[in-house]
């Protein structure tokens, strides 16, 4: 016999599937036409957004509580579970994205995506593990992450508190990830034996090699236990030393990514840095080698940049020219790594001069034309515009019209403040850029618009543009 409950709930999906793409269609007209489409449009998605509400209050008074299996959670509002396990979160806490929630291409919010501070909200265990096997991007929006520090999400938490006692349900106990284990001798003795392989034939090597990049990536313990040594990082790295035979490329890739799998681990940022040959290393390997070393090569220089001691280390090295020659190259497994290293590096303002010598700005220019990786490439570009030589270049390649045309037609409220603050770096540091910057505004009111309708930042560019502008109108009319 079917299932009452089963089908209400079926049947609320099934209308809320409906009503979403109706919704989608109404809030694509609205932001087609200029006028808005009119009262009679705005009225009708108005409308539509109340059936939806409604909808899902009707969702929830109709769960019933105490059945069987996972019954129990049929009317549970999916903001509360997971995005990776799909379950509800016992203990919520925010991904920090380190950019604005995006919207879709429908205009419409992802509710997945509850925000604190452009954050995304999982259960700690999941998201824990996820990072402890070395990703470093966002599993739900994949966008890079600015750090791994994990917020606890209050606010949700309490919702589903509150939800829980609406509906008789005891909340779970928060689970302990098992794979945050205690570092035991036992881990110690296996570490030291796979190091001594590093001294014995090749495919002593090879196999322990393979095996440190595995524990590495998923055993925290594993990557603190290189810091008990002050031999661990020179062993691991013993097959690699000048003067050694070419190496073999299996092996290269794997003790690439156990670089990067360690320097996860904060204390031992500083502690691979220090040893003279990691980072020589990884800026060969960035050069050369299978397209996963090169990817992971430039994704420790990431990682390791976060001190702003090794951000000064990587950068008197040269690992600016191999990252932008990469970054030409355009290989779409590795363009974000190497974005990523790209825009930490350069906080330094000496990796700032060094990378736009290097010919950052037309690489980037390039890459933004043919719209490849625009919202990382912009964020960079609008950071290496406050060197004065990249001011210059800038305009000689022609990227004005460029950057106003991102203004107009981008969705990216970021990449509208990254072009206007490009544009005003221009304005303020090279007067010959002035004349070309009002005729597109005189023809198209490109930036009058942003400073009516743009973000707090977009708005301040603008009009500080505008003003310049403005005056410099005003001396040709008087001369």
């Amino acid at each position: 016999m079917a299932n009452p409950e089963v089908e209400e709930t079926e049947s609320c999906v099934r209308k809320a599937v409906e009503l979403k793409k109706e919704l989608q269609r109404l809030v694509k007209a609205i932001l087609d036409e200029d006028d808005y489409g009119g009262l009679q449009v705005t009225n009708e998605a108005l409308r539509v957004l109340s059936c939806l509400k409604d909808l899902k209050l009707k969702k929830s008074h109709s769960f019933k509580g105490g059945a069987a299996g996972d019954d129990h959670l049929l009317g549970l509002p999916y903001e509360f579970r997971c995005p990776i396990s799909g379950e509800i979160m016992t203990d919520p806490v925010v991904l920090a994205n380190g950019q604005p929630a995006k919207e879709k291409s429908s205009g419409v919010i992802d509710a997945n995506i509850i925000s604190v501070k452009s954050g995304v909200t999982f259960d700690r265990p999941c998201i824990q593990r996820w990072l402890d096997e070395g990703n470093r991007t966002c599993p739900q929006t994949r966008q890079v992450l600015s750090h791994t520090v994990l917020i606890p999400n209050h606010l949700v938490r309490e919702m589903i508190s509150q939800w829980c006692k609406e509906h008789g349900i005891e909340l779970p106990k928060p689970i302990k990830d098992t794979d945050e284990d205690v570092v035991t001798d036992a881990s110690r003795s296996h570490l030291n034996s796979l190091l001594e392989k590093m001294s014995s034939s090749l495919s002593d090597q090879k196999e322990a090699a393979k095996e440190l990049r595995l524990l590495t990536k998923r055993m925290p313990s594993f990557r603190a236990l290189f810091g008990e040594s002050t031999d661990a990082i020179p062993l691991l790295l013993s097959p690699l030393s000048p003067g050694r035979a070419d190496t073999d490329p299996g092996l290269l890739e794997d003790l690439i990514t156990t670089i990067l799998n360690l320097s996860i681990h904060d204390e031992n940022k500083r502690l691979v840095a220090e040893n003279p040959l990691a980072i020589p290393l990884l800026i060969d390997s960035v050069r050369t080698g299978t397209i996963e070393t090169r990817r992971n090569a430039a994704a420790a220089l990431f990682s390791l940049s976060a001190l702003d001691s090794n951000k000064l280390i990587i950068g008197k090295l040269g690992a600016m020219t191999p990252l932008i020659d990469l970054l030409e190259e355009g290989h779409p497994l590795a363009m974000k790594d190497v974005a990523s290293a790209i825009f930490s590096l350069c906080i330094l303002l000496e990796n700032k001069r060094r990378a736009v010598h290097a010919g950052a700005v037309r690489v980037i220019l390039r890459k933004i034309m043919e719209n490849s990786l625009v919202d990382e490439l912009l964020a960079i570009l609008a950071m290496l515009s406050s060197h004065q030589d990249a001011i210059e270049e800038i305009g000689e390649l022609g990227a004005i019209p460029c950057l106003l045309r991102i203004i107009r037609e981008s969705t990216c409220e970021r990449n509208k403040e990254n072009c206007a603050a490009i544009l005003y770096n221009i304005c303020f540091t090279d007067r010959t850029r002035t004349r070309e910057i009002m005729e597109e505004e005189n023809a198209n009111g490109t930036l009058s618009r942003l400073a009516e309708n743009g973000t707090s930042r977009a708005k301040r560019k603008a009009n500080g543009i505008l003003e310049r502008l403005n005056k410099a109108a005003l001396i040709v009319h008087t001369a």
